[in-house]
């Protein structure tokens, strides 16, 4: 037992400060991500809602390949197709270094396609939830598209959106440990090489585990204040 608390330990011969580091990648990571998912999954099903054929296509297909491919194929695609696709260009252009992406870059971009590509079917389900009236309604008074959206529609869609958005939060949490195949010092790849090195790995594996379900329930307990606060603020409308 003493064993086990040194190796876990912040002192001499202890992984603590590598397992703390990878706790910070793994939070800042998921951190990252979060937006730009957000971001490029409204867009998408904003594309999807379009009057213009190629737009609806363009945003099908986008969903359709990423939500197909697998997270880790995807980020393979990315990190290394990514790496060679830069390298050639910038022979092109007469640079004859080595390129090379950053793994925390090519990890938040992997991740922010596939969980946009989801998050893009939420909004979606949360669009189409949300009457016609409420738009008309918004036109009917002189507001313009934007301001109809800004004022009227987001308020009403964030709220429904919420449980499904927060689900893929804490999907996208798991799913950050897949950036140890390329390297990132994670939660995951600190562990494993603690493991590795001291021939402990039920104790690591098993520290990893109670990390993630941590953050799983600290998640939970954040998702449920953001969904009590919206709820109030949709009361006093």
């Amino acid at each position: 037992m003493e064993g086990s608390i040194a190796l876990l330990g912040f002192g001499e011969g202890g992984w603590g400060p590598s397992i703390a580091s990878g706790v910070l990648v793994t939070v800042s990571l998921a951190l990252a991500t979060l937006p730009v998912g957000l971001a490029i999954g409204f867009f998408v099903a904003l594309g999807k809602q379009s009057q213009e054929p190629s737009v609806k296509l363009a945003a099908n297909m986008y969903t359709t390949i990423f939500r197909g491919l697998p997270e880790l194929l995807t980020l393979f695609l990315v990190y290394f197709g990514g790496q060679i696709g830069i390298q050639k260009l910038g022979q092109l252009l007469g640079y004859t270094g080595t390129i090379e992406i950053n793994s925390f870059i090519a990890g938040m971009f992997a991740m922010g396609t596939v969980f946009s590509s989801y998050a893009s079917e939420v909004f979606l389900s949360a669009f189409r939830a949300i009457p016609k009236g409420q738009y008309e309604g918004g036109y009917a008074i002189g507001l313009s598209y934007g301001q109809t959206m800004r004022k009227v529609i987001l308020p009403q869609l964030i709220r429904i959106a919420l449980p499904g958005l927060g689900n893929l939060w804490m999907i996208l949490l798991k799913d950050t440990a897949l950036v140890s195949a390329i390297g990132l010092a994670d939660i995951l790849r600190q562990t494993s090489v603690a493991a590795r090195v001291t021939k402990h790995a039920f104790l690591f594996y098993g520290t990893a585990c109670m990390i993630y379900l941590v953050l799983a329930i600290l998640s939970s307990f954040v998702i449920d204040g953001i969904d009590r606060w919206s709820a109030k603020s949709g009361a006093k409308r």
